[in-house]
């Protein structure tokens, strides 16, 4: 017989997800406080680019709304002043409010009689799959919200001729460049942006366009600061190149517009590159729930769903901090 685990194996034997009944060889009721450290704790995981952002978790109230005071303007300072009395002014200050979006999942059954012949790990397996999908659709929404509206803010890309790689769209499509990044940088840096902490999100399409650009030296050097742990895949001209398999949609007009999360796809939609400074966007976690219904007698067995408030924000009123690379049309 083996010895009682201890230790961190005795830790982790304590925080399974499930209780397991070695009489009736049976899986009883999951441990809900658990399941929501889970999902909170793997919110980012393979989303890393979200911790790329100020945290506005502290501000979160009764874990629906982020309530964020803000300080008023400076005061105005005078050289060698010469008439007395000064103006008197008083600071006005204000508040940022807004609520988090809830996001659940569709509630899952597993039905009575699987409840015996189910594995621990398959159980795990499907509540795991509700939990990416929660995490996707928290993150392509949060892209959304992230996303720049200024004209200014709003870089067409400039490379050759490449099909159309989004899904029902048609036509081609100027390929993302070196020199669409450094096009970015500069933006920036007119925006008197911070230089450290910026990062720029790519799709798989469009990493691959930039990737293809660059000569062995150079990927050599832009890989050097591969980091997966924090998903970043390389360094160019400042920012920290991070991947996804896709990241927000702008329409075709003359100012681009991003696309709204599940709105159809457009013929002429275009992929696009979010840049960014840390200190320009923000994200907020608030209530994270595991609901479950045992025994539940009109489905004849054990009910489960998963609801998450959490939502984002651009910091600044003029949309300063953050560029968007947009895919021109080509012929």
């Amino acid at each position: 017989m083996s010895s009682p685990p201890t230790g961190s194996q005795a830790y982790r034997a304590v925080t399974l997800p499930h209780v397991y009944n070695f009489k009736s060889n049976t899986i009883m009721a999951i441990q809900k406080e658990i399941w929501q450290d889970h999902i909170e704790g793997n919110l980012f995981k393979n989303n890393e680019f979200l911790l790329a952002s100020t945290d506005a978790g502290q501000f979160v109230l009764q874990g629906k709304v982020v309530h964020i005071p803000q300080a008023g303007a400076l005061p105005n300072v005078v050289k060698n002043r010469s008439s007395l009395p000064g103006t008197i002014v008083q600071r006005a200050d204000s508040d940022v409010t807004y609520s988090l979006d809830e996001y659940t999942s569709d509630p899952i059954l597993i039905p009575y009689a699987e409840t015996f012949e189910l594995s621990y790990g398959k159980r795990e397996s499907v509540l795991s799959e509700h939990e990416s999908s929660l995490k996707q659709t928290i993150a392509d929404n949060i892209l959304v919200s992230w996303s720049p509206s200024v004209a200014a803010s709003l870089i067409r890309t400039s490379g050759g001729a490449a099909a159309s790689h989004i899904d029902t769209t048609s036509g081609n499509r100027k390929k993302l460049t070196v020199k669409d990044i450094k096009a970015a940088q500069l933006a920036l840096n007119k925006q008197n942006v911070p230089m450290e902490g910026r990062y720029a999100l790519l799709s798989a399409d469009m990493f691959q366009q930039l990737t293809d650009e660059l000569s062995v030296t150079d990927y050599r050097d832009f890989s050097a600061a591969y980091n997966i742990k924090h998903g970043v895949l390389g360094r160019l001209f400042g920012f920290n190149i991070m991947m996804r398999s896709a990241v927000v949609t702008y329409t075709n007009d003359t100012v681009p517009v991003v696309n709204p999360y599940g709105s159809a796809v457009h013929a002429d939609d275009n992929d696009t590159v979010l840049c960014w400074q840390t200190d320009a966007l923000e994200r907020a976690i608030g209530a994270v729930k595991f609901f479950e219904r045992i025994d539940d007698p009109t489905y004849y067995g054990n009910v489960y769903s998963m609801s998450v408030r959490m939502g984002g924000r651009k910091r600044r009123a003029d949309g300063k901090g953050v560029v968007a690379i947009v895919q021109a049309a080509s012929a």
